[in-house]
């Protein structure tokens, strides 16, 4: 005997927040088509020593992939240079840096995300185009 009602997707889907004892409903298996999790930001500065004032600095985040056996990947963000010390090329030595670091521990890639305008400047300092980005405000 066949039923007539059918369940929509919103009966059969539901949204919620895991639950630690879950960990055999497939979501170990889900995650290893994700990304996996951050380990840790490094942020880098750089001072003027004649003013003891900062005047550059960015960050890099290592995250951890399932992709690549667990590899790490590079998340370069926040990269600023004070109007006062723009054209000194510190903007590329901070990037440098940030790139470096997330090579040196071991990470198999390193990206960013930037506007059209600073795209040039990334480029000098080795990056190119990859990909597209998405973007939601919440504010």
């Amino acid at each position: 005997m066949q039923s007539n009602t059918t369940c929509s997707d919103e009966e059969i889907y539901q949204v919620r927040k895991l639950e630690i004892t879950e960990k055999n409903k497939g979501f170990m298996e889900l995650l290893q088509q994700l990304q996996f999790v951050i380990l840790y930001r490094m942020m880098s500065v750089i001072e003027d020593v004649a003013s003891s004032k900062i005047v550059a600095t960015g960050s890099v985040f290592i995250e951890k992939k399932f992709v690549r056996n667990c590899g790490k990947v590079g998340h370069i963000e926040d990269v600023v240079v004070d109007s006062s010390a723009r054209g000194l090329q510190l903007g590329k030595k901070v990037v440098g840096f940030l790139a470096d670091h997330a090579r040196l521990t071991g990470c198999y890639k390193v990206i960013l995300d930037c506007s059209a305008d600073n795209k040039a400047f990334y480029e000098k300092c080795g990056f190119k185009e990859k990909e597209v980005q998405m973007v939601k405000y919440f504010i």
